[in-house]
C-alpha cells in the first residue's frame, strides 16, 4: 500500500443578521450607565458591570474571571468559529485560523468578512497582533506550548484562552458536550437566552432524526479518517460514534478506548461494516482520492461496505463539539437508512 494519507456539516443557526446583531449591542451592554450620575464613584462603578458579571469559567482547569463580556477575539481551527457567528457574536471577532474544510453557506459572507491570520495555526506573535482580549481555541494544538501558544504565555501576556471541552481531557464525548460547550460561551458574552435557544433548536433536530430511524436495526460503520499502512479510526470516546448510535448505526471501532486511534485493516475485514464514513477535512487527501484507495485495496474487496460503494462524507468539523454535529446526524442517518426519509 502506498503511503497516501497521514492521520490527521450542518447548516448553521442565524436568526436573522441584523436582528442578531442588534440583540448582540442590547445584551453586551446592558447595565452599563443606565443609572443616573446621582450616587457617586461607586454607584457609577456598580452601573459599569454588566449584568450577570462578574463570571468565573472552569475550562479544563483553567479558571477565569471575565468582568464582562470579551470584545476582541480570535479563534484558531473552524468549529469556534462558526459557533460565535451562529451566536451572533460576529462584532466581537478580529481573527481566525485554520478552516478545516468550506464554511457554511450562511455564515461564510460574515466569516470571510474577519481577517485570516493563518492558514494553519498563527504563530504566538501573529496572535498578539490581532490584539485579543480572549482566544478560543478548537483543537489542543491551538494552545501548542512547543510552537509557544501555552495558555500560560497568553496569559503572561494579559490575555484570556479558552479551550473547546472536547480537549478538556480524553473523556466519552457526547452531544451533551455540544450543548454545555454552547451555553458556556453564552454565558461568557452575556447571551445565555440566544445560546438556550440555539441549543433548542439543535437538540429538536437531533430529535426529529433520531425518531425516524427509531427501530430500525443498527447498521455496522466504519469511520476512514485517514491511513494507509493502518486505518486511523473514531475510536468509542468520540462524538462521531454517538453521532452514528444517534443516527441508527454502530461503530464498529466503539470499544476503542480513545477518541481517535489506528486499526489494522485485518480488524476491519473482520468486523464487516456495511458503510464507511469518511471524514473530510483539508490536509489529508481529498475523498475522491480517499474512496479510490479503499476500493482498490484487494483486502478489502469483501468488506460489504466496499464491495457495495456504501459511502456517507462529513466534514471534520461536523464530527466535533460545535454547531455541526446536530446536523451531521441527520446526514448520516439518511446514508445509513435511506428508506427512513423517503
Amino acid at each position: 500500500m502506498s503511503p497516501l494519507f497521514t492521520p490527521a456539516r450542518t447548516r448553521g443557526f442565524l436568526r436573522a443578521t441584523a436582528a442578531a446583531t442588534a440583540l448582540s449591542s442590547v445584551l453586551l451592554t446592558t447595565g452599563c450607565g443606565s443609572s443616573s450620575d446621582e450616587g457617586g464613584g461607586d454607584a457609577k462603578a456598580t452601573a459599569a458591570v454588566p449584568a450577570g458579571f462578574p463570571v468565573t469559567i472552569d475550562n479544563c482547569g483553567v479558571k477565569t474571571t471575565y468582568d464582562k463580556p470579551p470584545s476582541r477575539v480570535v479563534t484558531i481551527h473552524q468549529h469556534p468559529a462558526e459557533l460565535m457567528l451562529a451566536l451572533g457574536l460576529k462584532d466581537r471577532m478580529v481573527g481566525t485560523a485554520f478552516p478545516d474544510s468550506a464554511v457554511l453557506p450562511e455564515l461564510r459572507q460574515d466569516y470571510a468578512a474577519i481577517p485570516e491570520l493563518a492558514e494553519r495555526e498563527p504563530s504566538f506573535e501573529r496572535v498578539l497582533e490581532a490584539e485579543p482580549d480572549l482566544v478560543y481555541g478548537g483543537y489542543g494544538s491551538a494552545f501548542a506550548e512547543n510552537e509557544g501558544r501555552s495558555r500560560e504565555a497568553f496569559a503572561d501576556a494579559g490575555i484570556d484562552t479558552y479551550l473547546n471541552r472536547e480537549y478538556c481531557g480524553k473523556k466519552r464525548v457526547t452531544m451533551k458536550d455540544t450543548y454545555d460547550e454552547i451555553r458556556t460561551i453564552g454565558t461568557i458574552f452575556g447571551i445565555p437566552d440566544r445560546a438556550d435557544e440555539l441549543v433548542t433548536d439543535l437538540q429538536t433536530r437531533v430529535d426529529e432524526t433520531a425518531a425516524k430511524v427509531e427501530g430500525e436495526p443498527e447498521v455496522p460503520v466504519f469511520v476512514y479518517d485517514s491511513g494507509d499502512k493502518s486505518a486511523f479510526t473514531a475510536g468509542g470516546k468520540s462524538l462521531g460514534s454517538e453521532l452514528i448510535r444517534l443516527a441508527g448505526g454502530e461503530n464498529v471501532f466503539a470499544d476503542l478506548d480513545d477518541v481517535f486511534g489506528d486499526v489494522s485493516w485485518e480488524q476491519i475485514v473482520e468486523r464487516k461494516p456495511e458503510v464507511v464514513a469518511i471524514y473530510d477535512y483539508a490536509g489529508a487527501g481529498s475523498v475522491e482520492e480517499k474512496k479510490k484507495f479503499l476500493l482498490s485495496q484487494s483486502a478489502l474487496a469483501d468488506v460489504p461496505a466496499v464491495r457495495n460503494k456504501r459511502f456517507v462524507v462529513l466534514p471534520l468539523t461536523a464530527t466535533l463539539v460545535g454547531i455541526r454535529s446536530a446536523y451531521a446526524v441527520e446526514d448520516l442517518a439518511r446514508g445509513l437508512h435511506p428508506e427512513s426519509f423517503r
